[in-house]
């Protein structure tokens, strides 16, 4: 938006701060360089546009706001002669994005002073040369700090997972291992008692109901209905007695195995019928042998499952091949995350999930995301494991919609937040954790990821018992480029 051109003044530009040491020729090249403007109130440039002017406000009333999930958020509102606002990173330029990092109106006629961007840059080159290089040091200084502080916390936040990983992967892996090895004890037994079976007097009818039998009950085993642990009981005790009625030895210790695969004595009374009794305790054996197989490759295709599933967790979390910025399901991204900490959670936290299912996907950043929810899940569970629980407590975690935004809540148990200190949580390098434990960065990047890089917000209330860490995401944006560091504006 352009205002209405005013006379420059070198004497009333040379008072305002900024100025103020500016020899007479200096105040007289920006005068010809730049320009006095009259804007009447409404807006003067907007958050995101390309950055051409460098504004000093001469005299009137200025507002900065910031865009925040779809609202504007003043920033500033301020009358004082001098203040500045712009294009103030042009002496960068084309090695940084030139933009407006927020939106400036007035809400009064307002006069500038107005120096274009490249002029801007320019005259800061030719007057303040070592100023230029100190702020350009400053500048890249702090954005490489910022991004090898964020690359330590993702260091450690993978250590953590890491170990996490390798215990949950370990169990499944070492039960599908002491299964298969029990599975070929199991069939060379099955070949052994099928033997003994073949060189009998069995008529083919008689083999062929026994095969049909072995067939049923191998499909009996995967429809297996779920017992109570007094209902399992009930059902051994009648097997180990119809076993022993029929002559077969040690019927206690095959009982447990035909009840797990769900059968009773009516179908044991089938078997009978199919087999004559001389034989009756082998073809027992065998379907015994037929149970027992079934039984080991269901656990070695649970234990390899839950593997897989672990795996894509792993790669749903770093989002592995994925694009960095697109449209997610966010309860995708909690259910990966809460996988990977699984391990750190541990059984004495319950995990409730209250999510509601009909939010719609939004457009983030997933993997950073993740980061977050990992922050914030790591510190819900040690204020639970340090406080006065035991390990014990309960972590939900819940999203639902909340003024046309996505609300992701993580609520705890734990010790919760004291007063003095709450509105210190998310400043960089603030821990209460013991020296070595903690970088205090956790929510400081987690605040970053979400409000900066987001434009949504973060909230926090707690007490004793109940401390709620909450996530607003907006549930729209335009596909971003990449975001540079933003110095603020004064």
């Amino acid at each position: 938006m352009s205002g209405q051109l005013m006379p420059c003044s070198p004497k009333e530009i040379g008072a305002l701060f900024l100025f103020e040491k500016l020899e007479p020729a200096q105040l007289g090249r920006l005068c010809a360089a730049g320009r006095v403007e009259l804007f009447q109130p409404g807006p003067v440039y907007t958050e995101g546009e390309p950055a051409t002017c460098f504004y000093v406000m001469v005299e009137g009333t200025v507002v900065l706001s910031r865009r925040v999930a779809g609202d504007d958020v003043e920033v500033t509102r301020t009358s004082q002669a001098g203040v500045y606002a712009g294009a103030m990173q042009a002496y960068l330029g084309d090695r940084v994005r030139q933009a407006y990092n927020n939106s400036m109106r007035v809400t009064e006629p307002t006069r500038f002073f107005v120096l274009p961007a490249d002029t801007f840059a320019d005259i800061m080159q030719d007057w303040f040369p070592m100023a230029v290089h100190l702020l350009e040091g400053l500048f890249f200084g702090s954005k490489n700090t910022q991004a090898a502080i964020g690359q330590r916390e993702r260091l450690l936040a993978l250590g953590s997972l890491s170990a996490g990983l390798t215990h949950e992967l370990n169990n499944p892996a070492a039960a599908a291992v002491r299964a298969t090895s029990t599975l070929r004890e199991r069939v060379a037994k099955m070949r052994h008692k099928l033997g003994l079976i073949a060189s009998g007097p069995f008529s083919r009818e008689q083999l062929a109901g026994l095969i049909e039998i072995q067939e049923r009950t191998a499909e009996r085993v995967g429809k297996a209905p779920s017992l109570s642990p007094m209902e399992a009981s009930d059902r051994e005790d009648a097997l180990t007695d119809w076993l022993e009625d029929h002559g077969i030895d040690q019927g206690w210790e095959l009982a447990p195995t035909f009840v797990q695969a769900g059968l009773d004595a009516d179908w044991l009374e089938q078997v009978a019928a199919a087999v004559d009794e001389e034989i009756l305790p082998n073809a027992v054996g065998w379907l015994n042998y037929t149970i027992e197989t079934e039984l080991l490759m269901n656990e070695i295709e649970d234990s390899t499952t839950r593997v897989s599933n672990l795996v894509d967790a792993a790669k749903q979390y770093s989002q592995l091949d994925r694009a960095p910025y697109r449209v997610v399901d966010v309860h995708e991204l909690l259910d990966s995350t809460l996988l990977m900490l699984s391990g750190k959670i541990g059984r004495g936290i319950q995990v409730v999930k209250e999510y509601d299912r009909t939010v719609p996907p939004v457009p983030a950043y997933p993997a950073e995301l993740n980061q977050v929810w990992t922050n914030l899940i790591d510190n819900a569970v040690c204020a639970m494991k340090d406080g006065d629980g035991g390990g014990q407590g309960t972590l939900t975690v819940r999203t639902a919609l909340d003024h046309e935004q996505l609300l992701v809540e993580f609520r705890d148990t734990g010790t919760g937040i004291a007063p003095e200190i709450k509105d210190r949580i998310f400043d960089p390098f603030f821990t209460t954790k013991p020296v070595g434990q903690g970088t205090g960065l956790g929510l400081d990047i987690s605040w970053r990821i979400v409000v900066n890089k987001h434009h949504g917000s973060m909230r926090v209330e707690s007490e004793p018992g109940d401390t709620r860490f909450q996530v607003l995401l907006p549930l729209t944006a335009e596909v971003p480029e990449e975001p540079e560091t933003v110095v603020e504006a004064v």
